[in-house]
């Protein structure tokens, strides 16, 4: 099993549905950033939040393992046109963050 690199590439913000359902003061989420690295393999990096590793674990656990059962590099030709590479965002729906999840060849540490 190989990590995983997660890299923060958008914090979003939804107004019309923070006005509608969020709390006064609402804005982007307060623990990630865009550009944030952060590796992963089967386990949660620290400094991402529950909600959003919740979210995006089954991409991180598939890449650090390669190939499907297939042979087949995973979510290639999918939906994501580079090889090793997904796309997900965190389960906020007013204030989403975007992640790009991307297999490396460094081996996690068991």
């Amino acid at each position: 099993m190989n990590k995983v690199k997660i890299t923060v590439l958008e914090t979003t913000f939804n107004e019309r549905l923070a006005k509608l359902y969020g709390v006064p003061g609402l804005a982007k989420c307060p623990f990630m950033n865009e550009g944030d690295v952060l590796y992963a393999d089967y386990a949660k990096p620290p400094a991402l939040c529950d909600e959003a590793w919740k979210a995006i674990y089954k991409f991180a656990f598939a890449l650090a393992h390669g190939v499907g059962s297939d042979g087949k590099l995973l979510y290639h030709g999918d939906w994501i046109r580079t090889p090793g590479v997904a796309i997900g965002s965190c389960n906020d729906g007013i204030r989403p963050v975007i992640f790009k999840l991307e297999a490396t060849d460094e081996p996690s540490i068991p």
